[in-house]
């Protein structure tokens, strides 16, 4: 929960709005119950008659209901009307309520004053008692004139006693009653009266359902796009820094799951943005709201509220304990999906070469069913949610109208107030509700939000200096291996040992040794892929770690082990290492990859569509394309990571002999499984379990080196071992040595190798 409020806080004036809306629903929400209480109470029950006080009452019943008051109750009404005279009311005003009462006559009126609520609220709870016994003395045929004072002081203290014996309801329609007679003596149109109340209130009624309305839409709109702005921010914030993850963050993170939590969790983080936003500001907003009415309102009947509260706690715990333990499996079963099928996507080739595909469709069936099954427990527990609740929620509803219809029937409760308090009741309930539906959706979106903070928190291996270093002006390329040793994070062993070579600019520098000799890990510590844990990796002196990761990566044209290629086209990927190479030089680049026959044989040409993943080129293609990416970007560095295995022979050499006179003067590392790709290097690293096991000219290591005369006895006939490769080198040039060209080991024609341009 507080991670991801944490996520809100770029929002805050939104959210702080949000609450202002929210408040001003609730406002409208809680108003509309105690309106539809006074239609019914008022409107239709009392003719629309809504005080104890009259607007106008003849000074003569003014005089009776003084009977039954105290002084300084009769002061607070003396002062409280005026009577209606030339003094008090200016002509036209005496003439406006002549016509408002018009069988008055001459009798004397008494007009009340314009009143605050408070005062007003005062004047009828103490006029209402007052009417209440003038309406019984008049049941009773007592003329109060007609007796001495003190049998009148008598008689005025039973009918208060008798007052004072009826409830608050009673008295109100006792009151009412008393001002319905004496509105109809002095000639108020009684029916106008109560359609004007009953009209006035609907249009009060429809005005805050409107407002209401309005302000639900603007929170539902605004929450949305927070939301959708916090999604879209942890999704920037995600990949960013899966993007500065270096190789052993990547260990860490399956690819199945950095997807699935750039994803689905973050749309669960999402989601449950908007429910925070929309019901958990608002349900304790209304949940107060309604108690405070029903506190209000005098019902003897809250202990109904605690009997709901009960019974919903009583539910949602239930299915707390049995959902949420699903909940919190929901994600990773997700994440398994996504890895099955992620695997028999990216290996349907080699399924469908191994004709496995009714094995790989019973391992996704089983991690779907497993899914499927959770999701439909869940569901179900939540499908099975709503109906208890309508079940509770219209037992409460019987057992308030079956409790109110006796306080209605003993005068302690009116029709409208039972209404009012139903509907505050169900506000409470659907707000607690609310709250709970909430926590149960909760914890997937909490297990969501660590998953993405997992990402978010994981500290970087690889960090750049706050102040970095700089290459000097005349940087040539030159790098240095010195003493560097290198495990792989979390692994006991060391997979490079003490390695030291200089790579030269000019120069080709390759490396050859058994599968798993550490090869692709040591040119992998060149562009900072992984640090070194011993020793130092320098660029012309300067240590790889000192420098932005972004000037080193700018020396570097990178071709990696597998050829991977974007969605574009061939002129986006060739540009991909530098934007503004003009279109000569991206045919240059192709033409040195050797790719430009087949790429010109294509309708489009260079603007010919990629698909994701280079799949609608073949592997050889790819692998040119990949190398033509790095030539393009004119670097002063070149690493080729056993970049030329999907090629033949003949496109292998023609593409070294290209690449020697295009990038003369460029330091270039190549990693190669094959003799003949290496064979003229001026300096070949041959690596044995992650030591250098010889270093130095293919001449020089077949005489010094053991490892290397199996890997290239095993390459090459013993015409070629004994002619140290069929070439001769002679003043900085390869030649061929007596032939005109070579035989490589598959038969293959090899003009050239790598060696001097």
């Amino acid at each position: 929960m507080i991670k991801i409020l944490k996520y809100l806080r770029q929002s805050a004036g939104w959210a702080l709005l949000i609450l202002a809306l929210l408040g001003l629903q609730a406002y409208c929400d809680l108003s509309l119950p105690q309106y539809t209480s006074d239609i019914v109470d008022v409107g239709i029950q009392q003719g629309g008659i809504g005080h104890a006080a009259p607007k106008a009452i003849r000074q003569a019943e003014m005089e009776n209901l003084f009977l039954f008051l105290a002084d300084g109750e009769r002061q607070t009404v003396e002062g409280s009307y005026l009577l209606l005279s030339e003094e008090n009311f200016s002509g036209d005003e005496i003439a406006r309520y002549e016509k408002q009462y018009p069988a008055a006559g001459d009798t004397p009126l008494l007009i009340r004053k314009d009143l605050s609520d408070d005062a007003l609220e005062e004047l009828d709870r103490i006029l209402g008692p007052a009417e209440a016994g003038a309406v019984m003395a008049a049941r009773m045929d007592s003329d109060l004139s007609d007796f001495s004072p003190e049998e009148a002081a008598g008689i005025m203290a039973e009918l208060s006693e008798e007052a004072e014996a009826l409830s608050d309801s009673m008295l109100s329609q006792l009151g009412t009653a008393y001002v319905r007679a004496e509105y109809g003596a002095i000639g108020v149109n009684l029916d106008k009266l109560q359609t004007d109340y009953l009209f006035l209130s609907g249009l009060k009624m429809l005005g805050i359902a409107l407002l209401a309305m309005a302000a639900s839409v603007l929170v539902c709109l605004i929450a949305s796009r927070v939301a959708a702005s916090v999604g879209m921010r942890l999704r920037g914030r995600v990949f960013r820094k899966v993007i500065s993850f270096s190789g052993g963050e990547m260990d860490r993170f399956s690819t199945s799951s950095l997807i699935t939590r750039s994803t689905n969790d973050i749309q669960q983080v999402q989601l449950v943005t908007v429910l925070l936003l929309r019901m958990v500001l608002y349900a304790p907003i209304i949940g107060i709201g309604g108690l405070v009415k029903v506190v209000r309102s005098g019902a003897s009947m809250a202990w109904i509220i605690g009997v709901a509260v009960l019974a919903v706690s009583l539910l949602v715990v239930l299915l707390m304990v049995v959902a949420m333990p699903r909940f919190k499996l929901m994600q990773r079963l997700v994440d398994r999906v996504n890895l099955v099928a992620r695997e028999i996507l990216t290996g349907l080739p080699v399924i469908r070469a191994f004709s496995r595909e009714r094995h790989e469709e019973k391992r996704f069936d089983a991690a779907n069913r497993d899914l499927t099954k959770t999701m439909l427990f869940t569901n179900r527990c939540m499908s099975f949610m709503m109906p208890a609740m309508m079940f509770i929620m219209n037992g409460i509803t019987v057992l308030i109208i079956w409790t109110g219809a006796h306080g209605i029937e003993a005068g302690n409760l009116q029709v409208g107030d039972m209404m009012a308090f139903i509907t505050y009741t169900m506000q409470i309930v659907m707000a607690f509700l609310m709250i709970t539906m909430v926590s149960i959706m909760l914890p997937r979106a909490a297990v969501a939000a660590n998953r993405i903070d997992e990402v978010l928190t994981t500290e970087l291996s690889i960090e750049e200096k706050t102040v970095p270093a700089e290459l000097p002006g005349d940087a040539k390329g030159v790098v240095e291996f010195n003493h560097v040793s290198f495990r792989y994070p979390g692994a006991g062993n060391d997979v490079l040992h003490d390695i030291t070579f200089t790579a030269r600019p000019g120069e080709t520098t390759a490396f050859i040794g058994s599968t798993g000799s550490g090869k692709s890990t040591l040119v992998n510590l060149l562009p900072r892929l992984y640090d070194v844990t011993e020793g130092s990796v320098t660029v012309d002196g300067v240590d790889v770690r000192e420098l932005s990761l972004k000037e080193l990566r700018e020396q570097i044209g990178f071709v990696p082990q597998k050829g991977v290629l974007f969605s574009g086209t061939i002129a986006s990927n060739l540009r991909f290492g530098r934007r503004d190479a003009d279109e000569d030089e991206i045919r240059a680049a192709a033409a040195v990859a050797q790719a430009a026959d087949f790429v010109e044989e294509k309708p489009e040409q260079y603007e010919s569509h990629i698909a994701q993943g280079g799949a609608n080129v073949s592997g050889g293609q790819k692998q040119r394309l990949s190398i033509a990416r790095a030539v393009a970007k004119k670097p002063r560095i070149y690493v080729f990571d056993d970049s030329f295995s999907a090629l033949d022979f003949k496109t292998d050499a023609a593409l070294r002999r290209a690449l020697n006179e295009y990038a003369a003067g460029s330091t270039k590392l190549v990693v190669a499984q094959r003799v003949s790709t290496i064979l003229h290097a001026e300096q070949i690293v041959v690596l044995d379990e992650g030591r250098i096991a010889g270093k130095g000219t293919h001449e020089e290591l077949l005489e010094s080196c053991e490892v290397y005369r199996q890997i290239a006895g095993s390459q090459l006939s013993e015409e070629e071992l004994a002619g140290n490769g069929g070439e001769k080198r002679s003043a900085g040039r390869t030649e061929p040595a007596g032939n005109a060209e070579e035989k490589g080991p598959a038969g293959h024609t090899e003009k050239e190798a790598f060696g001097h341009a």
